[in-house]
């Protein structure tokens, strides 16, 4: 497939310089770094089937998913002439070529507008529905639209200020389960993992301008078919940031493939933004009420023995140990490699302990003197029963300093000492952990967790390989626990099981985090034949409905809230994990459903697509309360302004004071029509420096400048 940079090659005359010229991108090419070599440009575009056609606009034919493209050159009313640009790979029309001078007749039914991905875009918002029972709470959002747009459109609302970002993309295994360009990709294609990378590489590099800089993660969920090719693109894409691989079970019965391993698992690589970490989960072997652990004194590995380097010279000493009372009297000096234990000084009543095993090897002990001599007092080390017989005649414990910061904190308690004078401690609430780098846990496996818990919530099978729902519930609470307001993205929505993860998380703490789904409207390929044979395309009725956002996201988003399934009946059955309770509660959780379309610049800057950004103004000021729109319900004409408690937009710059004097003291951003920069300034310094206050539609034009559709 030939790409921009071979088309411009083309149109250099000397074939010397021409040949020379391409020597030198092939190499360097070849020398991409990280080893990762695919061609970025190669091209990818939208269908846009509700768009109106524009001269200068290009479209392709609304029947043929493999049409070249074309520009249109005149439109007389249902006639459309048009000449051809682009063939059908994506590649443009040589210089030469005399196709560019034939002209195509249609009509408008025919052919459908389409955007490329790199040209501008003005990105609207529609809504199309909402479930509300979380009161003044934070709405979820789940927008219908193709990603890449949808990222470009979260610029102008959400630049960094995502906390999370949770996908979980196209696996690329070769089983047409994804498209690019308008088809779908199999294994048959030659270009299968450069598209995949050039898809991703796009949609990345958005999504990183969304990121929280000072502390956010990426999480990215793939299976073997991929999965070095993305952590070569993501250590591409995200130079310098930390980066983690996990590997987790989905099918503990694993997948049969015949002469090689069975597949029972995934991995999900967390890439690490500013000061983000692991935050630790609950370990379910140390409970509230257990008891604190003891770690021998004593090192066990044999590389750690008297002498070694690793040992080193100074942790092999006595313990003087009172016999008596069972209690440590004193700690000595460590001894040269020369010295014999059996030679150290004795002292009446005590007996003094080495760290020597049973076989009579010399090992070391964990700590210095210097180290343990404190810990003593504070009732930190303990002396175990005699064994008078074995070559070290007592164990001694120690805490460790987690465990010990455990007890500073607060997390366990005191609750006495024991004979030999050590503390007697337990835990106050859950003991933390640091989650392993390889999950097996029976809640993230995919068929109960996912299918299973679908089926529950729909009645019937709508979606192949879904996420558990515990599972992605477990990744996200790592990084948000300590951010209950957190703003959590998944650009690869799917059946929307990231929107019924924060959910939960906001049920277990009470948390209002948001999430912001997008997704398309696809069907899958088998439909898409059948659908085409019956001469539908997409933008049609029978067609949009069985697409991904109408079938499955927004039905199953909308039964997780409202505990009800379609058909209206309580879903059955128990959530588990964590918060057990019945599925049919729902959750006081709001969610407003929209739909991506694409504006004209011409009409926004003469204020006449009001209604297509009235959602985008409402995401940026934290999808909270409702949407101020153009015209009041009560009298059909544009209000001089209005207020939310979140935020409020000026439509009358004259009447600016009253604006201002309405402000309520909640509110956190201002949006201003005007074209006067001079009335502009003087309204912003009448607000708090605190207000995020905003110039339209100026302001909107410049984020879009560079990447709309036309």
């Amino acid at each position: 497939m030939r790409d921009q940079i071979d088309v411009l090659l083309d149109k250099v005359d000397d074939p010397a310089l021409r040949d020379a010229l391409r020597a030198e991108i092939d190499r360097v090419r070849a020398k991409r770094s990280f080893g990762l070599v695919f061609e970025s440009h190669l091209p990818e575009r939208v269908r846009l089937p509700d768009h109106e056609l524009w001269v200068g606009g290009t479209v392709v034919w609304r029947a043929d998913p493999e049409s070249p493209t074309f520009e249109v050159a005149h439109l007389d009313g249902d006639n459309v002439t048009m000449r051809i640009v682009r063939d059908s790979d994506g590649s443009s029309l040589g210089p030469d070529d005399p196709r560019r001078e034939e002209t195509v007749a249609a009509v408008r039914r025919e052919v459908v507008v389409i955007a490329d991905f790199g040209a501008p875009i003005h990105p609207g918002l529609r809504h199309v529905g909402s479930v509300h029972r979380g009161g003044d709470e934070p709405s979820h959002v789940v927008i219908k639209g193709e990603n890449h747009h949808a990222l470009e459109a979260l610029q102008f609302t959400h630049a960094g200020k995502v906390d999370c970002i949770y996908i979980d993309p196209p696996y690329n295994t070769g089983a047409r389960d994804w498209m690019y360009d308008n088809d779908y990709v199999d294994d048959s294609d030659a270009y299968r993992h450069s598209k995949w990378l050039a898809f991703m590489e796009r949609r990345l590099l958005l999504a990183k301008q969304l990121l929280n800089p000072d502390d956010s993660v990426l999480i990215v969920t793939i299976d073997e078919n991929e999965l070095h090719r993305l952590g070569l693109l993501l250590a591409q894409c995200f130079s310098g940031r930390r980066i983690q691989l996990v590997s987790t079970v989905i099918n503990p019965r694993g997948r049969f493939r015949d002469g090689e391993f069975s597949q029972c698992n995934e991995f999900a690589l967390f890439v690490f933004v500013g000061s983000a970490r692991v935050l630790g989960e609950r370990d379910n072997d140390y409970p509230e009420g257990a008891a604190i652990s003891w770690r021998t004194l004593r090192r066990s590995d044999i590389t750690s023995a008297r002498g070694t380097a690793k040992g080193g010279p100074n942790q092999f000493y006595p313990i003087y140990v009172n016999v008596e009372l069972g209690t440590v009297d004193s700690v000595g000096e460590p001894l040269l490699l020369r010295e014999v234990r059996e030679e150290v000084a004795r002292r009446t009543g005590c007996v003094a302990v080495f760290p020597v095993r049973d076989d009579g090897t010399e090992m070391n002990w964990g700590l210095t003197p210097e180290s343990l001599r404190p810990l003593i007092g504070l009732g930190y080390v303990k002396v175990g029963a005699a064994n008078p017989s074995k070559p070290q005649p007592y164990q001694i414990g120690y805490l460790t300093s987690g465990r010990i910061e455990d007890i500073v904190s607060g997390r366990a308690r005191v609750t006495g000492r024991d004979a030999s004078g050590a503390v007697i401690a337990e835990y106050v609430t859950h003991k933390v952990r640091m989650p392993l780098t390889a999950w097996d846990r029976p809640s993230h496996n995919a068929e109960t967790g996912g299918t299973n818990l679908i089926k529950s919530l729909l009645g019937i099978k709508a979606f192949d390989y879904p996420k558990s729902l515990y599972a992605v519930e477990d990744a996200i609470r790592l990084f948000v626990k300590d951010k209950p307001s957190a703003v959590v993205l998944d650009f690869f929505a799917g059946s929307g099981t990231t929107a019924h993860a924060v959910a939960r998380l906001n049920r277990q703490d009470g948390g209002n985090r948001q999430a912001i789904l997008v997704t398309n409207n696809e069907v899958s390929g088998d439909e898409a034949k059948a659908m085409r044979e019956r001469g539908l395309f997409p933008g049609d009725p029978e067609w949009e409905a069985l697409g991904i956002f109408e079938h499955v996201t927004r039905p199953r988003v909308t039964a997780a809230i409202t505990g009800l399934t379609p058909d209206g009946e309580p879903v059955k059955g128990d959530y588990k994990y964590t918060d057990e309770f019945p599925m049919a509660e729902g959750f006081e959780q709001n969610v407003d459903f929209l739909e991506l379309t694409y504006l004209d610049p011409g009409d926004v800057e003469l204020d006449l697509s009001f209604a297509g950004l009235a959602p985008l103004l409402w995401m940026r000021a934290g999808a909270q309360g409702p949407i101020i729109e153009e015209l009041d319900e009560a009298t059909g004409t544009r209000p001089p302004y209005a207020w939310t408690d979140r935020y409020g937009v000026l439509f009358d710059p004259d009447r600016w004071r009253a604006f201002v004097a309405a402000r309520p003291a909640t509110a956190t951003s201002a949006f201003i029509v005007t074209d006067s920069t001079s009335t502009f300034a003087g309204v912003a310094s009448e607000l708090p420096d605190s207000m995020d206050v905003v110039r339209l539609y100026e302001s909107y034009l410049t984020a879009f400048a560079a990447t709309g559709v036309r």
